[in-house]
């Protein structure tokens, strides 16, 4: 498929004010193990949404998934998401069996990381406000 016909990729954690935002997921379990419950149909990023979420920020609520930003993202090296990268060395998995995904076939981390990626997705926060050392490891760009 030549590079110009080819739908741009997303990310999987992205925020809310990014090109084309929607919500990929709802944020669960604990603020030490989140788990992300993924929607199952798309729902747009609105003024409503966002509020709804309060006092809470958007990002502590929900997982937005969003056009990738490629490089004005500081986890962009150009060709890969280290972001990604990190994700999938770094943290366990968390499920052996491929979450029901909306944007699995336009994901950035499932496109350049694979199922490896998607086994770790639903444990990763946005924001994460009281976030360990090891967390920030991992989001961190090098």
């Amino acid at each position: 498929m030549a590079a110009e016909n080819r739908k741009p990729l997303l990310c999987p954690s992205a925020q809310p004010e990014m090109e084309d935002a929607r919500v990929l997921g709802v944020v669960g379990g604990s603020s030490e193990a989140p788990v992300l419950a993924y929607l199952n149909e798309r729902l747009a990023v609105s003024d409503e949404l966002l509020a709804c979420a309060s006092p809470a920020g958007p990002t502590q609520v929900f997982r937005f998934a969003a056009r990738c930003e490629e490089k004005a993202c500081c986890h962009f090296d150009g060709t890969n998401c280290n972001l990604a990268t990190r994700i999938v060395q770094i943290l366990p998995a968390v499920t052996d069996a491929l979450p029901a995904c909306l944007i699995r076939p336009e994901c950035r981390w499932y496109q350049q990381e694979g199922k490896a990626a998607c086994f770790r997705c639903p444990q990763v926060m946005t924001d994460k406000s009281n976030a360990s050392d090891y967390e920030k490891q991992i989001a961190n760009a090098d």
